[in-house]
Protein backbone atom coordinates (compact mmCIF):
# COMPACT_ATOMS: atom_id res chain seq x y z
CA UNK A 1 0.00 0.00 0.00
CA UNK A 2 0.97 3.54 -0.43
CA UNK A 3 1.76 5.38 2.48
CA UNK A 4 -0.76 8.74 3.54
CA UNK A 5 2.12 11.28 3.89
CA UNK A 6 1.77 14.56 5.89
CA UNK A 7 3.47 17.30 4.89
CA UNK A 8 3.80 20.19 7.44
CA UNK A 9 4.35 22.99 6.28
CA UNK A 10 3.11 23.99 2.36
CA UNK A 11 5.51 26.45 2.16
CA UNK A 12 8.29 26.63 -0.94
CA UNK A 13 9.71 23.15 -0.21
CA UNK A 14 6.84 21.68 1.00
CA UNK A 15 4.87 22.01 -1.75
CA UNK A 16 6.75 21.43 -4.20
CA UNK A 17 7.75 17.91 -2.23
CA UNK A 18 4.13 17.48 -2.38
CA UNK A 19 3.15 18.25 -6.12
CA UNK A 20 5.83 15.57 -6.86
CA UNK A 21 4.59 12.91 -4.48
CA UNK A 22 1.27 13.72 -6.18
CA UNK A 23 2.22 13.02 -9.44
CA UNK A 24 3.48 9.94 -8.77
CA UNK A 25 0.52 8.93 -6.85
CA UNK A 26 0.77 9.80 -3.34
CA UNK A 27 -1.83 10.85 -1.16
CA UNK A 28 -0.69 14.28 0.37
CA UNK A 29 -2.23 16.16 3.31
CA UNK A 30 -1.23 19.13 4.75
CA UNK A 31 -3.00 21.96 7.31
CA UNK A 32 -3.93 25.60 5.63
CA UNK A 33 -5.23 26.24 9.21
CA UNK A 34 -3.94 29.80 9.58
CA UNK A 35 -1.58 29.80 6.63
CA UNK A 36 -1.48 32.65 3.74
CA UNK A 37 -3.25 32.73 0.66
CA UNK A 38 0.13 32.12 -1.04
CA UNK A 39 0.76 29.20 0.94
CA UNK A 40 -3.00 27.89 0.12
CA UNK A 41 -2.81 28.66 -3.42
CA UNK A 42 0.58 26.62 -3.60
CA UNK A 43 -1.00 23.93 -1.77
CA UNK A 44 -3.72 23.72 -3.79
CA UNK A 45 -1.54 23.83 -7.08
CA UNK A 46 0.43 20.89 -5.53
CA UNK A 47 -2.64 18.66 -5.19
CA UNK A 48 -2.39 18.78 -1.38
CA UNK A 49 -5.11 17.84 0.51
CA UNK A 50 -6.70 19.82 3.42
CA UNK A 51 -6.62 18.55 6.87
CA UNK A 52 -6.84 19.91 10.48
CA UNK A 53 -3.97 19.77 12.82
CA UNK A 54 -5.75 16.00 14.45
CA UNK A 55 -6.58 14.36 11.10
CA UNK A 56 -3.14 15.10 9.71
CA UNK A 57 -1.91 12.89 13.12
CA UNK A 58 -3.53 9.51 11.17
CA UNK A 59 -0.98 9.99 8.33
CA UNK A 60 1.49 7.18 7.72
CA UNK A 61 4.18 9.53 6.93
CA UNK A 62 4.79 12.61 8.94
CA UNK A 63 7.32 15.33 6.97
CA UNK A 64 8.38 18.35 9.14
CA UNK A 65 9.43 21.35 6.39
CA UNK A 66 9.34 24.02 8.34
CA UNK A 67 11.92 27.14 9.53
CA UNK A 68 14.29 26.10 11.91
CA UNK A 69 13.48 28.01 14.95
CA UNK A 70 10.23 26.57 14.34
CA UNK A 71 11.29 22.44 14.38
CA UNK A 72 10.62 21.76 18.09
CA UNK A 73 7.78 23.18 18.52
CA UNK A 74 6.00 21.36 15.43
CA UNK A 75 7.75 18.33 16.56
CA UNK A 76 5.76 19.25 20.41
CA UNK A 77 2.27 20.25 19.12
CA UNK A 78 1.75 17.13 16.88
CA UNK A 79 3.01 14.63 19.32
CA UNK A 80 0.54 15.64 21.57
CA UNK A 81 -1.53 14.92 18.79
CA UNK A 82 -0.79 11.46 18.00
CA UNK A 83 -1.16 10.54 21.85
CA UNK A 84 -4.47 11.65 21.87
CA UNK A 85 -4.92 9.56 18.32
CA UNK A 86 -3.24 6.58 19.46
CA UNK A 87 -1.55 6.99 16.38
CA UNK A 88 1.95 6.18 15.82
CA UNK A 89 3.48 7.26 12.50
CA UNK A 90 7.13 7.98 11.27
CA UNK A 91 7.58 11.40 11.81
CA UNK A 92 10.69 13.12 9.36
CA UNK A 93 12.03 16.03 10.96
CA UNK A 94 13.53 17.37 7.67
CA UNK A 95 14.79 20.68 8.66
CA UNK A 96 18.14 22.62 8.96
CA UNK A 97 18.36 21.98 12.63
CA UNK A 98 21.67 20.84 14.84
CA UNK A 99 22.45 16.84 15.99
CA UNK A 100 21.66 18.73 19.40
CA UNK A 101 18.53 20.24 18.47
CA UNK A 102 17.39 16.60 16.78
CA UNK A 103 18.33 14.73 19.72
CA UNK A 104 15.67 16.98 21.84
CA UNK A 105 13.50 16.58 19.04
CA UNK A 106 13.54 12.84 18.71
CA UNK A 107 12.95 12.20 22.36
CA UNK A 108 10.05 14.75 22.18
CA UNK A 109 8.26 12.53 19.22
CA UNK A 110 9.40 9.33 20.58
CA UNK A 111 7.33 9.98 23.93
CA UNK A 112 3.91 10.06 21.28
CA UNK A 113 5.38 6.60 20.90
CA UNK A 114 5.70 7.77 16.78
CA UNK A 115 8.91 6.49 15.42
CA UNK A 116 11.37 9.17 14.36
CA UNK A 117 13.93 9.65 11.54
CA UNK A 118 16.31 12.85 10.94
CA UNK A 119 16.21 14.31 8.05
CA UNK A 120 18.15 16.73 5.93
CA UNK A 121 17.30 18.57 2.23
CA UNK A 122 20.36 19.87 0.09
CA UNK A 123 18.56 21.71 -2.64
CA UNK A 124 16.29 23.58 -4.21
CA UNK A 125 12.56 22.58 -4.42
CA UNK A 126 11.88 20.26 -6.95
CA UNK A 127 10.94 21.52 -10.24
CA UNK A 128 9.01 19.42 -13.34
CA UNK A 129 11.62 18.11 -15.48
CA UNK A 130 15.01 18.00 -13.05
CA UNK A 131 15.38 15.60 -10.29
CA UNK A 132 15.38 17.88 -7.40
CA UNK A 133 16.76 17.85 -3.82
CA UNK A 134 17.85 15.47 -1.86
CA UNK A 135 16.27 13.85 1.34
CA UNK A 136 19.13 12.55 3.64
CA UNK A 137 17.49 10.17 6.68
CA UNK A 138 19.35 8.48 8.99
CA UNK A 139 18.02 6.72 12.76
CA UNK A 140 16.87 3.24 12.97
CA UNK A 141 13.30 4.11 11.29
CA UNK A 142 15.30 5.72 8.08
CA UNK A 143 14.32 2.89 5.90
CA UNK A 144 10.49 3.46 5.81
CA UNK A 145 11.49 6.74 3.88
CA UNK A 146 12.36 4.99 0.89
CA UNK A 147 8.69 4.52 0.24
CA UNK A 148 8.96 7.97 -1.18
CA UNK A 149 11.62 7.30 -3.25
CA UNK A 150 9.64 5.06 -5.34
CA UNK A 151 7.47 8.31 -5.66
CA UNK A 152 9.79 10.32 -7.73
CA UNK A 153 11.77 11.88 -4.47
CA UNK A 154 15.55 10.86 -3.95
CA UNK A 155 16.08 9.52 -0.89
CA UNK A 156 19.24 8.42 0.53
CA UNK A 157 19.97 6.47 3.77
CA UNK A 158 22.31 7.18 5.71
CA UNK A 159 23.62 3.79 7.80
CA UNK A 160 23.86 6.23 10.92
CA UNK A 161 21.90 6.92 14.32
CA UNK A 162 19.53 9.55 15.00
CA UNK A 163 22.28 13.35 14.30
CA UNK A 164 23.74 12.16 11.04
CA UNK A 165 21.58 13.81 8.39
CA UNK A 166 21.81 17.06 10.27
CA UNK A 167 25.33 17.17 10.78
CA UNK A 168 25.78 16.15 6.74
CA UNK A 169 23.19 19.35 6.22
CA UNK A 170 24.77 21.61 8.74
CA UNK A 171 28.05 20.64 6.65
CA UNK A 172 26.82 21.52 3.92
CA UNK A 173 24.84 24.56 4.56
CA UNK A 174 27.63 25.85 6.71
CA UNK A 175 29.89 25.77 2.92
CA UNK A 176 27.16 27.15 0.68
CA UNK A 177 25.32 29.48 2.82
CA UNK A 178 28.46 30.42 4.99
CA UNK A 179 30.25 31.49 0.98
CA UNK A 180 27.07 33.58 -0.09
CA UNK A 181 27.26 35.92 3.51
CA UNK A 182 31.39 35.84 3.03
CA UNK A 183 30.82 37.15 -0.34
CA UNK A 184 27.90 39.21 0.55
CA UNK A 185 29.96 41.41 3.26
CA UNK A 186 33.57 41.74 1.08
CA UNK A 187 31.11 42.69 -1.90
CA UNK A 188 29.62 45.20 0.19
CA UNK A 189 33.08 46.10 1.83
CA UNK A 190 34.72 46.76 -1.73
CA UNK A 191 31.37 48.98 -3.29
CA UNK A 192 31.54 51.55 0.25
CA UNK A 193 35.22 52.13 -0.36
CA UNK A 194 35.01 52.42 -4.26
CA UNK A 195 36.59 49.25 -5.08
CA UNK A 196 33.71 47.32 -6.89
CA UNK A 197 34.39 47.63 -10.32
CA UNK A 198 38.00 46.48 -9.33
CA UNK A 199 36.88 43.40 -7.74
CA UNK A 200 34.20 42.84 -10.46
CA UNK A 201 37.06 42.90 -12.77
CA UNK A 202 39.70 40.64 -10.33
CA UNK A 203 37.17 38.18 -9.91
CA UNK A 204 35.81 37.71 -13.66
CA UNK A 205 39.82 37.44 -14.68
CA UNK A 206 41.16 35.52 -11.73
CA UNK A 207 38.24 33.78 -9.82
CA UNK A 208 35.30 33.26 -13.01
CA UNK A 209 33.62 30.26 -11.57
CA UNK A 210 33.43 32.16 -8.39
CA UNK A 211 31.83 35.30 -9.31
CA UNK A 212 29.62 33.11 -11.77
CA UNK A 213 28.22 31.24 -8.04
CA UNK A 214 28.54 34.83 -6.20
CA UNK A 215 25.93 35.98 -9.33
CA UNK A 216 23.68 33.36 -8.80
CA UNK A 217 23.35 32.75 -5.04
CA UNK A 218 23.93 36.57 -3.50
CA UNK A 219 20.25 37.71 -5.31
CA UNK A 220 18.70 34.23 -4.40
CA UNK A 221 19.44 34.84 -1.00
CA UNK A 222 17.43 38.03 -0.85
CA UNK A 223 14.25 36.60 -0.13
CA UNK A 224 15.41 33.85 2.20
CA UNK A 225 17.94 35.94 4.73
CA UNK A 226 15.57 36.31 7.38
CA UNK A 227 14.90 32.57 7.43
CA UNK A 228 18.80 31.90 7.39
CA UNK A 229 19.39 33.73 10.62
CA UNK A 230 17.89 30.82 12.73
CA UNK A 231 19.76 28.72 10.71
CA UNK A 232 23.16 29.76 11.04
CA UNK A 233 22.99 29.62 14.97
CA UNK A 234 21.94 26.17 14.32
CA UNK A 235 25.14 25.89 12.82
CA UNK A 236 27.18 27.57 15.22
CA UNK A 237 25.22 25.41 17.94
CA UNK A 238 26.66 22.47 15.56
CA UNK A 239 30.66 23.94 16.27
CA UNK A 240 29.83 24.22 19.75
CA UNK A 241 33.65 22.23 20.13
CA UNK A 242 34.81 24.70 18.01
CA UNK A 243 34.56 28.36 20.09
CA UNK A 244 35.98 30.39 17.01
CA UNK A 245 33.92 28.59 14.43
CA UNK A 246 30.95 28.45 16.24
CA UNK A 247 31.15 32.77 17.11
CA UNK A 248 31.87 33.41 12.95
CA UNK A 249 28.46 31.89 12.33
CA UNK A 250 26.41 33.35 14.76
CA UNK A 251 28.07 36.71 13.51
CA UNK A 252 27.10 34.99 9.64
CA UNK A 253 23.64 35.51 11.39
CA UNK A 254 23.86 39.19 12.08
CA UNK A 255 24.78 39.24 8.54
CA UNK A 256 21.84 37.92 7.44
CA UNK A 257 19.77 39.52 10.05
CA UNK A 258 21.15 43.01 8.36
CA UNK A 259 20.10 42.04 4.90
CA UNK A 260 17.08 40.47 5.89
CA UNK A 261 15.97 43.80 7.02
CA UNK A 262 17.70 45.87 4.64
CA UNK A 263 15.29 43.54 2.06
CA UNK A 264 12.46 44.25 4.06
CA UNK A 265 12.78 48.40 4.06
CA UNK A 266 14.56 48.32 1.19
CA UNK A 267 17.82 49.46 2.06
CA UNK A 268 20.86 50.71 0.35
CA UNK A 269 23.01 47.16 1.35
CA UNK A 270 20.43 45.15 -1.47
CA UNK A 271 20.50 48.00 -3.81
CA UNK A 272 24.02 47.77 -3.72
CA UNK A 273 24.78 43.90 -4.23
CA UNK A 274 22.28 44.36 -7.36
CA UNK A 275 24.73 46.93 -8.46
CA UNK A 276 27.50 44.93 -8.21
CA UNK A 277 26.38 42.54 -10.54
CA UNK A 278 24.91 44.83 -13.14
CA UNK A 279 28.15 46.08 -14.11
CA UNK A 280 29.54 45.06 -17.24
CA UNK A 281 32.34 42.29 -17.84
CA UNK A 282 35.97 43.81 -18.64
CA UNK A 283 36.96 43.78 -22.19
CA UNK A 284 39.24 42.03 -23.13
Amino acid sequence: MKPRVAIVAPGAMGSAIGRRLDEHGLHVLTSLTGRSDASIERARAAGMHHRTDAELAHADLFLSIVPPAEAEPVARHYAALFRDAGRSPVYVDCNAVSPRTVGRIAAIVHGSGAAFVDGGIIGGPPKPGQPGPVLYCSGPAAGAVEALGRAGLRVRVLPADVGAASALKMSYAGITKGLTALAATMLLAATRNGAAAALHAELAESQPHLLTQFRRAVPDMFGKAYRWVAEMHEIADFLEMDGAGSDVYRRFGDVYETLAAAQRDQGDSIAQLRAFFEQEPPKA
